[in-house]
């Protein structure tokens, strides 16, 4: 008879504990279908929740309708490569944003068009150019040289071009926000106005909108990005362009933790352990972007901010509730009065709960410093990001009930020849050492951290993506589909 509850978080004390779902612990406690889908598929899998997904699109058109708002949301594909997640963001009716010429043929092929496409590329070549004028996908340019591009495309194709403008160089409190990618916001109107329309150089691309993307999680400099956007599509407006939408891109914050308390212990202990040169937290005394200089602590956290009290929708409303202090009205009021449709791109947000990466044990060891190494068949490539350490706990699944608990420290190491192919950087507290074909379970991971980096390198295959249907059923194998297996046209 099966075990109930051989699963468990690691890190009892002292630990960052995740949020989570109960598609996600149901999977966990059925070890009888876990084990057939990771015999199936190998490992690591990667299992994503349709109906959670979908969830998460709602919510959005549910904070835009509160502020009466025109508005189109766009799932940034990048974030994540299944074709299952570009076939649920049409059924659950939202656009798709590629960055690439597959992404946008693939997004075509599932069911994609003009109206629920757009091309944001930060390199685009005539391929990608051509695909997206003879869809009607409109294109985001991002300087002079993709302007003449796509001029000589859709002259060559016959067909005329939509075309939006990513602008950037905000002014916040007296300082320009530096971009490398857009137009600079000083001489867009201008450049727009000289070169763009009938009988000028650009005469087959037509303007419809204004889009910008901004680094880092700032909700004021989104609100100074909306409010300067809304004063260039005015004066465009008054030129006779015809600008309908402004696109604040992606940036949208979530929130991955249970407790804020944890979150601040760890970044202050964190802080403490590099300080006294005496680090036993993380693999090799790595800072995770902290480090001591002449006896001093340079640097800071390099990695996503894993708790926030404010993110998804009420992240949006503090955007949209500042007040403009020329107008005295709100961002949302001024984009209603004006008559423009705000758009939006997010990507790690829309996968908030959506994902989970579950991979096999294959064998346990002691390193030199008499460390605990638990060696995993997957790579750092199919759990990474930018950011320097993934810091969610992770559950550990038992396949064999154990006489008694001798409470271990270890760190989970990957399958590249690599001294740094270490999963998680922080050192996770267990109830027992692994057994070899135990499972362990990274949960959240849709967002930027299943694909994003994940390479062939040894030749190994890529991770198996599953769609989860997520029915009232009781779980069993038939509620995965083979993110392969889905068929295109």
């Amino acid at each position: 008879m099966k075990e109930k509850n051989m699963y468990y978080k690691g890190n009892e004390k002292n630990g960052l504990t995740p949020i989570t779902s109960n598609w996600m612990h149901e999977i966990l406690d059925n070890q009888e279908v876990l084990r057939g889908v990771l015999e199936k598929y190998g490992s690591p899998i990667n299992i994503h929740h349709l109906p959670t997904f979908n969830d998460n699109c709602e919510r959005y058109k549910a904070l835009f309708n509160s502020y009466d708002l025109k508005f189109q949301i766009f799932y940034a594909r990048k974030a994540n490569k299944t074709k299952g997640l570009v076939k649920q963001a049409f059924a659950s009716g939202i656009g798709v944003d590629t960055a690439s010429y597959r992404e946008l043929e693939q997004s075509l092929e599932l069911g994609g068009n003009g109206e629920n496409l757009v091309l944001t590329a930060a390199i685009k070549n005539e391929n990608q150019i051509a695909l997206a004028i003879k869809n009607d996908v409109p294109i985001i340019l991002d300087n002079e040289d993709e302007c003449v591009l796509t001029e000589r495309i859709a002259k060559k194709i016959g067909k005329r071009a939509k075309v939006g403008f990513r602008i950037s160089g905000f002014v916040v409190d007296g300082e320009k926000l530096y971009s490398r990618f857009g137009f600079d916001i000083d001489h867009i109107t201008n450049f727009v106005a000289a070169y763009i329309g009938d009988q000028k150089t650009f005469n087959h691309l037509d303007v419809v909108g204004l889009h910008f993307h901004l680094d880092g999680y700032s909700t004021y400099q989104r609100s100074i990005g909306l409010l300067t956007s809304i004063n260039i599509g005015n004066a465009l407006k008054q030129k006779g362009y015809p600008i309908s939408f402004i696109d604040m891109g992606g940036g949208i914050l979530m929130n991955y933790l249970q407790d804020e308390g944890e979150w601040n212990n760890f970044k202050s202990s964190l802080k403490e352990r590099v300080s006294s040169g005496n680090n036993n937290l993380t693999f090799n005394d790595n800072g995770l972007g902290y480090s001591m200089i002449d006896g001093k602590l340079h640097g800071k956290l390099n990695t996503y901010p894993y708790f926030n009290k404010v993110h998804k929708d009420s992240f949006l409303r503090e955007v949209l509730d500042y007040i403009d202090a020329d107008t005295g009205l709100s961002v949302a009021a001024l984009l209603r009065k004006h008559n423009y449709e705000i758009r939006i791109e997010p990507g790690r947000s829309l996968l908030d709960q959506v994902g989970v990466t579950i991979a096999k044990v294959v064998h346990r060891k002691q390193d030199a410093k008499k460390q605990w190494l638990v060696g995993l068949e997957m790579n750092m490539s199919q759990m990474m990001s930018s950011s320097a350490d993934f810091l969610l706990d992770p559950y550990i699944v038992h396949t064999n009930k154990a006489e008694e608990e001798e409470p271990v420290e270890v760190f989970f190491t990957g399958a590249y020849c690599l001294e740094r192919d270490v999963l998680l950087k922080r050192k996770v507290s267990l109830k027992r050492l692994p057994s070899i074909g135990d499972y362990v379970a990274f949960v959240n991971t849709a967002g930027y951290m299943m694909h994003f980096f994940e390479t062939e390198a040894h030749l190994f295959e890529l991770s198996s993506n599953l769609m989860h249907t997520g029915t009232n059923e009781k779980l069993s194998f038939f509620h995965f589909i083979d993110d392969e297996k889905i068929v295109l046209g």
